[in-house]
């Protein structure tokens, strides 16, 4: 029969554990890059409405203001997006490995194969 580890499998670490590992570990794994491209993307959409609601109310002041912290979004993004094409991703495995996280039994059953 079998031995089949239940635990640590790339296929099983969950998306939440991924981003928790990204944040943690050196490097960035893909789920962490997701989920900060997705809050970007929110931000972005919230910066939008301000910038609309500011030109609605004709301030000159909030619209320069709002504009501003559209500029240093777009550039934060801009700069991390260089930064991980330059240095890359990294696995979740390798991140586990780093922290010592991964489990023994399956590290014994890759010693096998």
């Amino acid at each position: 029969m079998e031995d089949r580890h239940t635990e640590s499998d790339s296929g099983d670490v969950s998306s939440a554990k991924a981003v928790f590992l990204g944040a943690l570990a050196p490097g960035v794994n893909g789920p962490t890059w997701i989920t900060l491209k997705s809050t970007f993307l929110m931000l972005g959409l919230c910066l939008a409405v301000m910038l609309a609601l500011a030109f609605s109310s004709s301030d000159s002041w909030l619209m320069f203001h709002v504009a501003f912290l559209v500029l240093i979004c777009v550039t934060l993004f801009l700069l991390l997006s260089w930064f991980l094409a330059e240095t890359g991703l990294v696995s979740i495995e390798h991140q586990m490995r780093e922290m010592g996280l991964e489990n023994k039994g399956h590290l014994e059953n890759l010693k096998r194969k």
